[in-house]
């Protein structure tokens, strides 16, 4: 199956368990690979056939930003599942939330979850 990609996309929100996550905020970072057959797009050169990319984006971008929630679990489901409904043409998704600076004591680059979910 083919992927398309989305590398290290970084975003602001206010996304936590911690009152002070939910008020200060802080940065995400998002990865999706996104498995679809992509022969019939790139044969036709026909943007129908795959995923608008600006789209998909504007999904993660709005999840991000707009929305709060206490775990990234729920926003990786979130955005999961608001892509899958939006392309159908997408056989599975792999959403990876990354916080790189969360409220933990401690020595470590950063902590997330990576989920894959299908469309059907």
């Amino acid at each position: 199956m083919d992927k398309i990609l989305f590398n290290q996309m970084l975003f602001y929100g206010y996304h936590g368990v911690y009152p002070e996550e939910n008020r200060l905020g802080q940065r995400f970072c998002v990865d999706l690979e996104m498995r679809l057959s992509l022969k019939e797009a790139a044969l036709q050169d026909d943007l129908k056939k795959t995923v608008d990319y600006s789209r998909v984006y504007q999904i993660v971008k709005e999840e991000v930003e707009t929305t709060c929630v206490k775990l990234i679990e729920t926003l990786a489901e979130n955005i999961a599942q608001k892509i899958l409904m939006q392309f159908p043409l997408i056989g599975e998704i792999m959403v990876r939330v990354t916080k790189p600076d969360p409220p933990i004591a401690g020595h470590y680059q950063s902590v997330g979850v990576e989920i894959v979910r299908s469309n059907g």
